[in-house]
């Protein structure tokens, strides 16, 4: 084949394959409009079936508008979930300019949360930290000294709570270490949410409609990096894409996940509480409840790229 000719064919052979190839949804198109989805509906409802305590599910096919909820409108535990509104309201004061992205923060030991797996609690006294690495471990690691450090950086619990209530989040609340809010801190802890909400929480940043483009495109960045992937990730094709962010406190385990999947963008957040299983190992009834769904909606929205985890797979989870 001539030169000339052989250039044309890998250009249309290049082009016949990205023809083919699956993308997600431009951002720019017109949200699909929500429909419940029966079957999905009566499969989920059959996957908590026997539950030993509560459960709450939300799921959002974004491309297609397909929806499932059980006792989505529910108030649950956040556990760790409530680090996406810290994100949010920190990267919101970023945006006003009452704090710096790379702006450089003085770590000091009376900021330590005393739990074994704070990262930052490594830091040796008057040690210097960036903000943007500080965001970093409360997300990737789920580092509850970066946490609440952040928190009280962004304008404490009353400034979080306020951006939500803004933004037409009326259920997800902070409670810890905010005023007035005693009662539902010991209801349910540092703070609480439904499914639904914390669900909508993550497409709202996908969409970038939370703070500004910018400032959602680089929080979605940092919302894909979790190394805590043993529940819900692990279903996942780990060359999928998929924001999340997961909580655990002793009766309640919890997941917020949006993938971006071949087929279209899908969300789903699964939350329990009063569960009876409060071990911690990963056979927790919590823990394989997760699995379990992210496994069902990954088979159900992608029946043409069927995916299970290699043998073996669980020994290289955190």
């Amino acid at each position: 084949m001539r030169p000339i000719a052989h250039a044309v064919f890998i250009v249309a052979v290049l082009a016949g394959l990205a023809g083919c190839r699956h993308t997600s949804p431009a951002l720019t198109a017109e949200p699909a409009a929500s429909r419940p989805d029966t079957t999905l509906q009566a499969r989920l409802e059959a996957a908590v079936r026997g539950f030993h305590g509560d459960v709450g599910v939300y799921v959002r096919n974004l491309r297609t508008g397909q929806t499932a909820a059980i006792r989505a409108d529910e108030l649950f535990p956040t556990a760790s979930m409530i680090k996406v509104p810290i994100l949010l309201a920190t990267f919101q004061a970023i945006e006003d300019g009452s704090l710096a992205f790379d702006q450089k923060l003085l770590y000091t030991d009376s900021l330590a949360y005393s739990e074994e797996d704070d990262l930052l609690d490594l830091l040796q006294d008057s040690s210097e930290v960036q903000l943007s690495k500080v965001a970093m471990l409360m997300l990737t690691m789920s580092d509850n000294t970066a946490s609440l450090w952040l928190q009280a950086l962004s304008g404490t619990g009353v400034t979080i709570n306020g951006w939500l209530a803004g933004h037409g989040f009326d259920s997800t609340r902070m409670n810890s270490r905010t005023p007035g809010r005693r009662s539902n801190w010991e209801a349910y802890g540092w703070g609480q949410t439904t499914p639904r909400e914390m669900a909508e929480l993550l497409v709202m940043i996908r969409e970038q409609r939370a703070v500004s483009p910018a400032a959602s495109q680089q929080m979605y960045r940092m919302l894909t990096r979790s190394y805590w992937n043993g529940e819900a990730l692990s279903q996942l094709p780990p060359w999928v894409q998929a924001a999340s962010k997961q909580g655990a406190v002793n009766q309640s385990r919890s997941e917020v996940v949006l993938v971006n999947a071949p087929a279209g963008d899908y969300v789903f957040c699964v939350i329990t509480k009063n569960q009876a299983d409060e071990s911690w190992e990963s056979s927790n009834e919590g823990y394989v409840l997760l699995r379990k769904v992210s496994a069902l909606l990954w088979a159900y929205f992608e029946p043409g790229t069927p995916w299970t985890p290699a043998p073996g797979a669980a020994r290289f989870t955190p």
